[in-house]
């Protein structure tokens, strides 16, 4: 497996990894592709975020976004948010998505950051599963508020 930036030309595969799950199928919204494309270039251009894709050979099977955060917290600490992390289904239950979160750990450490940070959903409770087995901890309660 490698990983890598994403390129322009991976959106459509990454857009595929985002819709194969039952939760992401239930919030029912329709994909603008110029959106899509816009908030692509919009992740690309800015150097605190990264589209990050694995693959095996030519497929893109995983996919994560990461966010580089400054703060006043921690000492002025930068802080990374894992976000959008997606194995495809067909490659789950074979240590990839385990080696695509330490990649990402690893960037982490490589760009000075001294806390990781992601959310997931209360209703994937294998996936809380597969971060505490990573070494992240359920330390805060996150909300949104869908605008």
């Amino acid at each position: 497996m490698q990983i890598r930036i994403a390129t322009r030309a991976d959106v459509p595969a990454i857009l595929a990894l985002l819709a194969d799950d039952d939760i992401t199928r239930d919030r029912a919204h329709r994909t603008e592709e110029t959106a899509v494309y816009a908030a692509f270039e919009a992740i690309a251009a800015d150097d605190r975020n990264e589209l990050i894709v694995a693959t095996d050979g030519d497929e893109v099977i995983g996919t994560c976004q990461l966010t580089f955060i400054p703060g006043l917290s921690r000492g002025g600490a930068e802080r990374m948010l894992i976000e959008a992390v997606r194995v495809r289904s067909d490659q789950r239950g074979r240590g990839r998505g385990g080696e695509l979160i330490r990649w990402a750990v690893e960037r982490a450490r490589e760009r000075g950051c001294k806390i990781v940070q992601l959310t997931t959903d209360k209703r994937r409770t294998d996936a809380q599963r597969f971060y505490a087995a990573l070494g992240f901890v359920a330390s805060h309660e996150g909300m949104k508020l869908a605008l």
